[in-house]
């Protein structure tokens, strides 16, 4: 067992269960690696079914929001459920159905199947938000955002290997690296059979699940309403449509621009993963001893600006040194944003409402991964390859202010 104490007035203690910290840790490893390997090799799975060529990042794009649209609608379902009936068994449904997805997009065989297969790990897509619940219910809340930037390096760990090994394993056939990923995914689900405790107590659970609770829209209006949260989500939300379409159109973008092959990209998706370890081992620490978390999102959300900057000016000029620098800088942004803004969110609510809080950020995080691809993929065909990093440079210049403002209001709030 490990032992933390947190102080709010008067001493308490948590202990923290050792076989649900390292099964944890090790879900978010094996997600990151699944998640990472099938990158690379999308656009190349796509190509065969598409006979204009201009259409391919509109294609591969509209797989990533068809993704996402599934996740809004089933991603509250699943925090609601996990906060009724644990965390066990809403992530293990969720791992297995990724796996399923995975192997159904691995043999294709027409472009309508591949979309079955994002259907399908999009409707299960609540791996991440249930992990996340799952560490707000054993983690300390004057320790999560420290937790939630380990769960970062060790995503970024699994991002290292997962697309360069997907890269290599496409020499033997761009569906093998989805079939990895489906077995992966698989040992996971095994492992979490025999190894998994159960997080949440059954006093904390939620009494009954309601209509309302299952409700996307619903939810997300309840959440906005929230007055300590609305800002942070808003901002949130504008940083993650651009983000979405990075993600959606960057293996596209590298094969347009510079003539990539899934090696190349896929070492170039693992910079980010390696991104996370050093943001995480050597510079978040001493960023959490000087700054808030609202000071470390904003320091993350400039830093994603000009990383944005760097990648339009690589496809202006068609100078590949410019993309990789400017991945580097936007990676940082992205690993220190990212635990900041969890950290923020878990302790806003009550351990019976983990849940469904991260249930509605990931709600809200596919709405922006929905609409990002959608937008980034046609202003990259019609306004041209620099557009949708300018698009990031644009929202995100504007989420800063409304981010500062909304936890101003918080802090007003819980002052």
């Amino acid at each position: 067992m490990f032992k933390f104490r947190s102080y709010n007035g008067q001493n308490t203690e948590q202990i923290v269960d050792k076989k649900a910290l390292i099964f944890g840790l090790m879900s978010v490893f094996l997600c990151g690696i699944g998640f990472s390997i099938i990158a690379p090799v999308v656009p190349f799975l796509v190509k065969p079914y598409i006979s204009n060529p201009g259409d391919q990042a509109i294609v591969v794009t509209l797989l990533t929001s068809v993704y996402a649209v599934c996740m809004f609608f089933a991603a509250p379902g699943l925090g609601a459920l996990s906060d009724k009936y644990g965390r066990r068994p809403v992530l293990l449904i969720c791992l297995l159905g990724s796996a399923i997805g995975y192997l159904i997009f691995g043999i294709g065989g027409a472009l309508w199947v591949l979309f079955l297969g994002r259907i399908i790990d999009g409707i299960t897509g609540g791996t991440i938000s249930t992990i996340f619940a799952y560490f707000a219910d054993i983690i300390p809340p004057n320790q999560r955002t420290k937790y939630f930037g380990w769960v970062s390096a060790v995503v970024g760990v699994g991002s290292i290997i997962g697309p360069t090994l997907g890269g290599l394993l496409a020499r033997f056939g761009y569906s093998v690296p989805m079939y990895f990923g489906a077995i992966i995914t698989l040992l996971n689900v095994v492992y979490g059979l025999f190894f998994m405790p159960e997080s949440l107590e059954k006093n904390n659970r939620l009494k009954e699940i309601t209509f309302v609770r299952l409700n996307p829209f619903i939810q997300l209006i309840n959440v906005l309403s929230m007055k300590n949260l609305k800002g942070l989500l808003i901002s949130a939300f504008l940083l993650w449509i651009p983000n979405g379409s990075l993600q959606a159109v960057f293996s596209q973008f590298t094969m347009d621009n510079f003539n990539w092959k899934p090696v190349a990209i896929g070492v170039m998706f693992s910079i980010m993963g390696f991104q996370d370890i050093i943001s995480q081992g050597f510079i978040m620490p001493k960023l959490l001893v000087k700054l808030s978390d609202k000071q470390i999102a904003i320091v993350g959300m400039v830093s994603e600006i000009i990383g944005y900057g760097f990648i339009a000016a690589s496809a202006l000029f068609l100078f590949y040194p410019l993309c990789i620098v400017g991945m580097f800088i936007f990676a940082f942004g992205d690993s220190i944003f990212g635990p900041s803004f969890n950290g923020m969110v878990s302790n806003s609510v009550n351990s019976s409402e983990q849940g469904r809080i991260q249930g509605s950020s990931q709600s809200i995080q596919a709405l922006a991964r929905i609409i990002g691809p959608i937008i980034g993929g046609q202003i990259y065909a019609s306004l041209g390859h620099a557009a949708p990093a300018f698009m990031g440079m644009i929202l995100i210049a504007a989420a800063i202010p409304v981010l500062y403002k909304g936890m101003y209001v918080n802090e007003q709030i819980f002052s």
